[in-house]
């Protein structure tokens, strides 16, 4: 009981030690050991009936960062600071008879063809009227954006875990950076494309402020 007391004050520790980290010590460097934790984090967590539709680009060429830094207003104090910066990638092609989620369920989740069968109306049905995003492309990306958010959350609590610092960015063009990676090769001619990113380090200096949120009875409602 003392364990488990211990561990959730850990994590509640964890929670508010991490803030969105604008700018970082550029001398202090996360070590390998500690950044492959975090991106393993990443790769175990979960996702919508499993697809794991997301990639994790680690932008560290200077150049590349630079070009970015230009296209993204929210992240100037991050790009040239940061010790490792991500930017997370949806895949575009989601649908249940693509070949990405027959690929996927035969290689990753290693299910037989007779099983990857029976279960196919039932993903085909979930696409087209549980939750319908097979209207547009737009809709089935944002779908797959929402799934790597979960990996997102993953990383930064994980980091805060370990004294590690992070920002979430969605502030920069959209559509300028897709354009900048797709000329560097890193889209895949498509079939990727940029849903979020963050950066990681070690914080420059304190918050100028406590944490502040909501109090847990706005945002809870008990339905009995």
């Amino acid at each position: 009981m003392e364990n488990t007391r211990m561990k959730k004050q850990e994590i509640i520790n964890a929670f508010h030690f991490r803030h969105a980290t604008k700018q970082f010590n550029p001398e202090k460097k996360i070590s390998d050991d500690d950044f492959q934790f975090i991106l393993e984090t990443g790769r175990l967590s979960p996702s919508s009936v499993g697809f794991e539709p997301w990639k994790f680009l680690i932008i560290q060429n200077r150049e590349l960062r630079e070009k970015l830094r230009e296209v993204s207003w929210g992240a100037q104090g991050q790009l040239p600071t940061a010790s490792y910066f991500m930017v997370i990638l949806a895949k575009t092609n989601c649908r249940y008879d693509s070949e990405y989620v027959q690929q996927h369920l035969k290689t990753v989740k290693q299910m037989p063809d007779d099983v990857i069968e029976m279960i196919m109306p039932r993903y085909k049905s979930f696409q087209e009227s549980d939750l319908p995003m097979l209207d547009n492309e737009r809709t089935l990306l944002d779908w797959a954006c929402k799934q790597s958010y979960i990996a997102l959350g993953n990383m930064m609590t994980a980091a805060a875990l370990i004294g590690i610092d992070s920002c979430p960015i969605e502030g920069f063009d959209y559509s300028a950076v897709n354009n900048i990676l797709e000329k560097e090769g890193l889209l895949e001619n498509g079939e990727w494309s940029v849903s979020v990113m963050a950066a990681f380090g070690y914080r420059a200096e304190d918050p100028k402020r406590p944490k502040t949120r909501k109090k847990i009875a706005q945002l809870v409602k008990w339905v009995e």
